[in-house]
């Protein structure tokens, strides 16, 4: 427990950038309502689906510029924590079945697993520990470090720009990733090329539906800058749906941050944010169709 209270989310202070206004990346529309007012930022909501977004965005540019080699430093001073999270994550939704799953149909150099946004490469390692060919995609400084600290196959390049081939991958992880990106709905369009049939994508974000974003409105712990998207359970299975993915479950944790109420109120909330769906983090499991 004392790894998960010293984890922290990565935030860089608010700009004046120049943002341009988008179109929703899950349904188009051009309508927007206020939603979350924060410090420096706000957020709108998608008056046609109901996608929460920073809208208008900063340009592509100018939100990779924000992971230097100070993110490099919060990334390891934090890996120990990110990992155990990772880990609790995937058991969650279900790992153990879906690695039995992956080596009984897997070549015999084990299962294909791409970790998009993989930071310093500490899960791709512990995978590639259990048989898994691990690869990775991240565009920060800590490419470099899974590179050369790991032995690991990352390309310091976005998902997109990689040029996998399409088919390629069993699994794919992407661990805090997607509410970060310009464009999320192509991140998973390019997911589901580079997928097998009947590979899965496993995807975890914070939940803008759970108890601590509706508790604390603008001041949510997941309501910062750097969160270009803050995603329902019901927007994001829209859009993977709408990328041809078909959605196995959702699972979600966290009920009330450490260190904000007592532990056993907060372990109360804990559990029942579990059982009902409303935790303050989420991951879908979703599989291309086979």
């Amino acid at each position: 427990m004392g790894l998960l209270r010293a984890c922290k989310t990565w935030s860089t202070p608010v700009a004046q950038e120049e943002r341009l206004p988008v179109p929703c990346c899950l349904c188009g529309g051009s309508r927007f309502a206020p939603s979350l007012s924060c410090e420096g930022f706000s957020y709108a909501k998608c008056s046609g689906c109901g996608l929460v977004q920073m809208n208008p965005q900063p340009a592509e540019q100018s939100v990779r510029g924000r992971y230097g080699e100070g993110y490099l430093a919060y990334e390891l001073e934090n890996e120990a924590a990110f990992l155990e999270l990772q880990r609790l994550a995937l058991a969650d939704a279900g790992f153990p079945e879906i690695e039995r799953e992956m080596m009984a149909a897997a070549a015999p150099q084990g299962p294909r697993v791409l970790d998009a946004g993989c930071a310093t490469g500490a899960l791709l390692e512990w995978l590639r520990g259990r048989g898994w060919q691990a690869a990775g995609a991240e565009i920060s400084p800590s490419a470099r470090h899974a590179r050369e600290a790991r032995g690991l196959d990352v390309r310091c390049m976005a998902v997109e720009e990689c040029r996998f081939p399409g088919g390629f991958f069993d699994l794919a992880l992407a661990s805090h990733l997607i509410e970060h990106l310009n464009s999320p709905r192509a991140f998973a369009r390019e997911i589901a090329r580079i997928l097998r049939p009947g590979g899965l994508f496993l995807a975890t974000t914070p939940n803008i539906s759970g108890f601590q974003a509706r508790l604390f409105r603008g001041k949510w712990r997941a309501a910062i800058f750097d969160h270009l998207y803050l995603f329902s359970a019901r927007a994001l299975k829209a859009m993977l749906r709408a990328e041809g993915f078909e959605i196995e479950g959702v699972f979600t944790w966290g009920g009330l941050a450490a260190g904000t109420v007592p532990p056993a109120l907060k372990r109360l909330a804990d559990r029942a944010a579990k059982r009902l769906g409303a935790g303050d983090v989420m991951l879908v499991r979703a599989r291309k169709p086979a």
